[in-house]
């Protein structure tokens, strides 16, 4: 049987923008979390760290997760046009990821 798969990355905010950052997270489109959902993701975190402005994020994916589609889902897109002033993003407006490298876990 397949375990689901945790993966973390690092992503840049612009300066001031850490409250409104953290509004559009705390009013999050409910067809955004629902299209993430159906993509297998779940138990996703961002946090802060204040002084660097990176945002750290941690997800798990399911067993035949499908989040490489997720570029080309009109909501993410929609979601990535409404971000894209906060933080630093591709030339397609995602949000820039810096992958980060398992060194530890306890179980």
């Amino acid at each position: 049987m397949s375990k689901s798969k945790t993966i973390a990355f690092r992503m840049q905010l612009k300066p001031g923008r850490v409250d409104e950052y953290r509004r559009r997270h705390d009013e999050l489109w409910p067809e955004l979390a629902e299209t993430l959902r159906e993509a297998g993701i779940y138990d996703y975190s961002i946090f802060l760290d204040p002084k660097t402005l990176q945002l750290f994020a941690v997800l798990k994916l399911r067993p035949g997760h499908r989040r490489e589609e997720l570029p080309e889902h009109p909501v993410m897109k929609r979601w990535w046009l409404y971000m894209a002033e906060l933080m630093e993003t591709e030339p397609d407006l995602r949000p820039r990821e810096w992958p980060l490298v398992p060194m530890f876990h306890l179980d």
